[in-house]
This record gives C-alpha cells, structure tokens and sequence, in this order.
C-alpha cells in the first residue's frame, strides 16, 4: 500500500480511470460472475439456495451457497472472483467470526486451512480456476461447475467428519 496522502494519489487514479478500460472490464468480470451465478441456480434448483452476486470494493465478487446441511451449521459456501489475481476461489464461510474462528481451529488438520492464520474473511480458502479463459465463458462455466462438485462433496464430507 503507498505511502503517499491520498491526494497525491488521486492523479494517479483520475489516469487509471481516464481509458475507461477498467470499467469495461469490471463490467465484464461481473457478468461473467452473474452468469456463472445463473447457471449454478439452474443446476442446483432446490438443492442450494444461491444467493445474489455480490460485490467486495474492487478486490472481490462473488455469491453464496448453501445447503441443509451448511445452513445448520451456520457454514456457507461461496464462489469467488478474486481480482487481484484474476481467478475463482472456493470459501468456506461462517456466519460470524465467531463460527469462521470455531471452525478454522476445529479444522486445523484439513489441507486447506492454514495452520498459522485465518483468512481474513473465509475459514479456508481454495483457487478453483487459477488461469480462467475469460474468453470463453461457456467453457469456463462448466469447469467451475465440474470443481464445485467435486470440492463441495469433499468439504462436505471432512465437515460431517471433524462434528
């Protein structure tokens, strides 16, 4: 993060701005996530609730999963666009930091979660997709579709493990 007072780098900003190529492409992203979004609704219609896209400041967008189970345990699911690093992350999420702390020690063990911090805004965290052909959404639908299902049932499986 600089150093410098936010004044200083507003001109800096007004010029990343200027092209309107940012905005396009975060417009983009977006969409590719909302769609994605649909099609997890269509294909998991009343096994999930899929909840809207949501929106991080610039750093994230995403939308959220759950099921019986993971609504039980105050636990959810999340598919997220990290921007930074231009790629979809799985999260395991709890309704409060309360659950994500509980369920982070209590999963100490699972190779997902990092034994020595918490995500800040997750229990775990995992790259789904971490080079996404963004040119071809169809494409890049069903293979986070086809990562879902496989993580999902994984997850699912050492969470009834560690009750």
């Amino acid at each position: 993060m600089s150093k410098q007072s936010l004044a200083a780098r507003i001109p800096t900003y007004k010029k990343a701005f200027a092209s309107g190529e940012i905005q396009q492409t975060y417009q983009s992203l977006v969409g590719i996530v909302q769609a994605l979004r649909t099609e997890f609704h269509k294909q998991y219609k009343g096994e999930l609730s899929v909840a809207n896209v949501l929106h991080g400041y610039i750093d994230f967008t995403y939308f959220y999963l759950q099921n019986v189970y993971l609504k039980q345990h105050k636990l959810k699911l999340a598919i997220v666009l990290n921007h930074h690093k231009a790629h979809f992350e799985l999260w395991l999420l709890g309704q409060t930091k309360g659950v994500q702390l509980s369920y982070w020690q209590k999963l100490k063990d699972v190779k997902w979660v990092n034994k020595e911090v918490m995500p800040e805004y997750s229990i775990f965290e995992i790259v789904m997709e971490p080079d996404p052909d963004f040119d071809n959404p169809k494409q890049l639908s069903g293979s986070i579709l086809s990562s879902y299902e496989t993580l999902s049932k994984e997850i699912l499986d050492t969470l009834k493990a560690y009750e």
